[in-house]
């Protein structure tokens, strides 16, 4: 459903985790305490004419609607891939400074609104909205676009199609929520920007940075997913789209080279070119080979092989650098032949043989 990089699940991202447990945990205590919800709305007019600075912080961390507080967690969980990026640090630095500003943000958009409209707003929907909102700026700019599918034959689906949907479901979900939006994308760009330095002004400290390490690191720490396959995690999309399909056409190959070596053991053939002579495996081959004893060179035979093997001429100097590796002559022939010449992936089957 979201966007497809690195693992899944929420391993390298422990602020994440601790955003979307801490929070949803609170969320769902003042659903079943509603005598406390009143502490955490986000009162514009209460922080101006009662001076309650307080609920400048309670208001703008706990979401008290829960559909709210479920379309703000899906956000999070995908956006944390810039976590996985850019480091916790600076994912941190990023959040602290977008939430500092969109609270200034707020009060200038509500002023505005109520000078052109003549319509005071007093309350705004309470929660970590307006950050949330602020990551769709380096969502936007750094997340290369791929299209997926088509509906209808014009409209392109792309892998950055359902996060907007969910940000347009977070749109819709309250009157003056468009007023968060505004505000948060406002202090994304500042900030992304870092308009008048300030990712130099508003940042988590380093010392605050390692206490956050050594406490709460382990306890929001997730493990590597097992299910996966190890893969070098690519700096875009498309690099890691290569990545696994070079993985993909290795694997087939791999699988034609074995289906060639089965068929032609089940038809044994005279002379050196026999299979089961070939692909020994590593101990046999290290144990039959006497050390510093040079092997005669075999010409290539005509055989009745799968096209497969040998439908393209061998370089020598390819040949050469897999005999130095110290496989035989005959291995590296044959190897070269099954992955078109290629010293990567050949070396590969004689390893996995």
């Amino acid at each position: 459903m979201f966007t497809s990089t690195g693992s899944r699940g929420l391993y390298k991202a422990p602020l994440s985790k601790g955003l979307l447990l801490v929070l949803n945990g609170l969320t769902v205590m003042l659903t079943l305490l509603p005598q406390y919800q009143e502490l955490f709305v986000y009162n514009l007019q209460a922080v101006t004419q009662q001076h309650q600075v307080w609920r400048l912080l309670c208001g703008r961390l706990v979401c008290l609607d829960v559909k709210d507080s479920f379309c703000s967690s899906l956000l999070i969980y995908n956006f944390r891939v810039f976590e996985r990026r850019f480091g916790t640090r600076k994912f941190a630095s990023f959040l602290l400074g977008t939430w500092c500003l969109s609270a200034l943000m707020d009060f200038l958009l509500a002023h505005a609104f109520q000078f052109l409209f003549d319509y005071e707003v007093e309350e705004l929907p309470a929660g970590l909205l307006a950050p949330v909102f602020s990551l769709f700026v380096p969502f936007y700019r750094l997340i290369p676009r791929m299209p997926v599918t088509q509906v209808l034959g014009h409209i392109d689906i792309t892998n950055k199609s359902l996060v907007y949907i969910v940000g347009l479901q977070l749109l819709t979900s309250g009157p003056f929520m468009w007023l968060l939006a505004l505000s948060g994308l406002i202090s994304g760009r500042l900030y992304h920007s870092n308009v008048l330095w300030l990712q130099k002004l508003l940042f988590v400290p380093a010392w605050v940075s390692c206490i956050g390490r050594y406490i709460l690191e382990p306890v929001f720490s997730s493990s590597q997913p097992s299910s996966e396959t190890p893969l070098g995690m690519g700096a875009t999309l498309d690099i890691q789209r290569q990545q696994r399909m070079d993985i993909l056409d290795q694997q087939l190959l791999l699988a034609q080279y074995n289906e060639s070596t089965r068929n032609t053991r089940q038809q044994p053939q005279s002379g050196l070119l026999q299979w089961t002579r070939l692909f020994p495996s590593l101990r046999q081959r290290g144990q039959n080979r006497p050390p510093m004893q040079a092997r005669p060179q075999v010409q290539p035979q005509p055989s009745t092989q799968s096209p497969l093997l040998d439908n393209s001429p061998v370089a020598e100097e390819q040949v050469a650098l897999l005999v130095e590796m110290g496989f035989s002559r005959t291995d590296a022939l044959e190897a070269l032949r099954a992955s078109n010449n290629d010293v990567n992936m050949a070396t590969n089957f004689l390893l996995q043989h």
